[in-house]
């Protein structure tokens, strides 16, 4: 028995290429559940892992894939029954074990989440791990009580994290600030209705100081690098950042002066490795008073279109939130 699924094999030390072809059907172990993709989603990681970026695959040939919606067909776990809807995201799905980029995906059953009431498998995966990074990243703003009369500012806001996560503060009632390398004009960015859009250049236009004007309660930042030094800078009293991105660069140059002049705490965020209690409260909170509409921000393509949206990722023309359907 076998099934089909988005391949990824290695030419050569430097050189990988995709393929769509016939996969041998897993079999399950205790504890584990067989999934029937319906949708998965595209992310930055599953890009990096189908052009064979060092350290994000295990080896090759493999099936990339950190999302997948979908209904279990078989279960050795207590927790589920066969026609259950379930979510997964993260831990090593995608990673080492092969992932959404296929039509079934055998897990482990605590990496899995039932589709909560009043999301579908689609809106699931409209949100899928940006989504769940992005409400990670508000909740520990949120939870760390920052005022909610002041201005948050988020970076990338193109990108699935960030507008998501300006969707989330805005129906918080939380004034919104952006940071993008794209213009006003760009969709995206006309939809998020954002307060201020800052553009990326002329935010770092200035030399970063150790402390600046403090305009904002807090941010969120996808990007890294020198970016996140210049939000810090710029953060009031007990205010708070979350950091959950290193596109930008992995290293920034700050000083101790935030954390103890002003008590700014900095948190990171790592949504695929949370513990599986998180992403359940988390996926009740999307699905109930933090719901979003993200069908505007979303496109729905075949697992067959999958090469030239890896592509606009790695390019940096992608925007918004990119699903997977499988099927027909």
């Amino acid at each position: 028995m076998s099934y089909f699924g988005y391949v990824v094999k290695a030419i050569n030390e430097n050189e990988f290429i995709g393929v769509y072809e016939e996969i041998d059907i897993p079999e399950i172990e205790d504890d584990e559940v067989l999934i029937k993709t319906h949708y998965s989603s595209l992310n930055y990681k599953d890009a990096l892992a189908a052009t064979g970026v060092k350290g994000v695959v295990k080896e090759y040939p493999f099936i990339p894939g950190i999302d997948v919606a979908g209904e279990v067909i078989e279960s050795n776990s207590k927790n589920f029954l066969v026609g259950d809807l379930v979510i997964a995201t993260g831990y090593k799905l995608g990673m080492s074990v092969n992932g959404g980029f296929g039509e079934l995906v055998a897990l482990p059953s605590n990496w899995v989440v039932k589709l909560p009431d009043g999301l579908s498998l689609l809106s699931a995966m409209e949100i899928g791990t940006a989504g769940l990074t992005a409400a990670a990243s508000v909740k520990k703003l949120i939870d760390n009580e920052i005022s909610l009369d002041r201005p948050v500012l988020v970076s990338g806001v193109t990108g699935g994290v960030g507008s998501i996560a300006v969707k989330l503060l805005q129906n918080l009632d939380i004034e919104v600030h952006g940071i993008s390398g794209k213009s006003n004009e760009d969709e995206i960015i006309k939809s998020l209705n954002l307060k201020n859009l800052i553009s990326r250049s002329e935010f770092m236009d200035e030399p970063t100081r150790p402390l600046d004007k403090a305009i904002y309660a807090g941010a969120v930042d996808t990007v890294g690098g020198e970016i996140l030094a210049k939000m810090i800078s710029k953060i009031e009293l007990e205010g708070s950042v979350s950091c959950c991105g290193n596109v930008g660069g992995m290293n920034f140059t700050s000083s101790v002066f935030p954390f103890i002049l002003r008590g700014i705490s900095l948190f990171g965020i790592d949504s695929a490795e949370s513990k599986i209690d998180l992403k359940k409260e988390l996926w009740e909170r999307l699905a109930t008073d933090w719901k979003l509409d993200l069908s505007q921000n979303s496109r729905t393509i075949s697992i067959k279109e999958v090469d030239q949206y890896i592509n606009k990722i790695l390019d940096g023309s992608h925007s918004g939130r990119t699903v997977i359907k499988h099927g027909e």
